[in-house]
């Protein structure tokens, strides 16, 4: 009856299973008499509230040492990772690699930009340098052609030097046409003082002097401007256009030089007809006629000659008559007296109406 006296709404008691219990008969303790189990009871609990697994206590040996150590319980201390996992996770390496792709990426592009500043500035000074050379051509290169002295009141009008206009491959053949301008002049100039003395012999020949004279006068400098300094800019320059008149003007020139070498008469030119004709009146002038007649004939010659080398070299270079044709409209539009000269009778147009 004694469970019926108790009082149910009294407060239970604990039960407390380390409790301290008299020993056994045999020597031995009750589970609450353990010493170890007692020492554990007895330990001061604080509130785990005032627990701070992060912080520090010092312990102080016997001989008055003191260290810190870690105030962590084995039993909260989370397990160790392995060296790899906790020195580079995949997180980590994965932001490691794409750093190390962005700076490489970048030092790559910091590397392109700086060739190519780097080909902008040589490419800047050798402009700079050809215009300086430029510059200095402009007021060293004076007019050098035809070769007059200092004291004469006619200045040169060209400007000719073939080892630094003309390229190697054409120094040649230019300076062989040159020759050819030259031999050209001697033999209009021969041609005239063979149709003097023909007509020293025979006073009807008085027509055959006189056109001489302008033979010599007009086609000198004609023949210079009209077929040697074409093919000499053509050379100089790779200019289709100059080609294609140098090639028309000097076709024409050995048509005359063939009209020239066969000597008709009332024409001005002593050649091989002309020079045979004076035979029976006068040996001397014969022979000064045969000898300018041989002239003509070896001028024709050569002409032939070298328009095949320069029709060679033409051909060689690839152009053609409708590069020709796009060069003159180029350098006619471009041509300052033609528009002037277009503009003005474009106004006088529209005025005009």
């Amino acid at each position: 009856m004694s469970a019926f006296d108790t009082n149910p709404f009294a407060d239970p008691v604990d039960v407390n299973p380390f409790q301290v219990e008299p020993s056994l008969s045999n020597g031995s303790f009750l589970p609450s008499q353990d010493p170890s189990v007692t020492q554990l009871t007895n330990a001061p609990q604080g509130g785990l509230a005032e627990f701070n697994p992060f912080s520090e206590v010092d312990k102080c040996s016997d001989n008055g040492s003191c260290h810190t150590a870690p105030r962590a319980l084995a039993a909260s201390s989370p397990p160790a990772l392995s060296g790899a996992n906790s020195a580079n996770p995949p997180g980590a390496l994965l932001i490691i690699s794409l750093v190390l792709a962005v700076a490489s990426a970048a030092q790559a592009s910091l590397l392109r930009q700086q060739e190519e500043l780097d080909r902008k500035a040589a490419e800047l000074e050798r402009k700079e340098r050809e215009l300086q050379n430029t510059v200095a051509n402009l007021h060293v290169r004076e007019n050098n052609w035809p070769p007059l002295p200092t004291w004469c009141p006619v200045k040169p009008c060209f400007y000719q030097d073939f080892s630094a206009e003309i390229p190697a491959d054409y120094q040649r053949i230019c300076k062989m046409l040159y020759y050819l301008w030259m031999l050209h002049s001697v033999t209009l100039f021969l041609n005239l003082l063979a149709c003097l003395a023909w007509f020293l012999i025979d006073t009807t020949k008085g027509v055959d002097f006189g056109l001489s004279i302008l033979w010599f006068v007009i086609f000198t400098p004609c023949a210079f401007l009209c077929w040697y300094r074409p093919i000499y800019k053509a050379f100089r320059s790779d200019n289709s256009f100059s080609f294609f008149v140098f090639f028309f003007v000097f076709f024409c020139q050995i048509g005359i030089y063939i009209i020239q070498l066969v000597g008709i008469p009332n024409l001005g030119d002593s050649g091989w007809i002309a020079a045979l004709s004076t035979l029976t009146q006068d040996l001397a002038v014969s022979i000064i006629m045969m000898v300018v007649a041989g002239f003509f004939t070896l001028c024709a010659v050569l002409s032939l000659f070298l328009l095949k080398r320069v029709h060679s070299l033409y051909r060689r270079t690839g152009a053609s008559f409708q590069q020709a044709q796009e060069e003159f409209s180029q350098g006619i539009f471009s041509n300052r007296t033609f528009r002037s000269a277009a503009s003005s009778a474009a106004r006088g147009a529209f005025q005009g109406n």
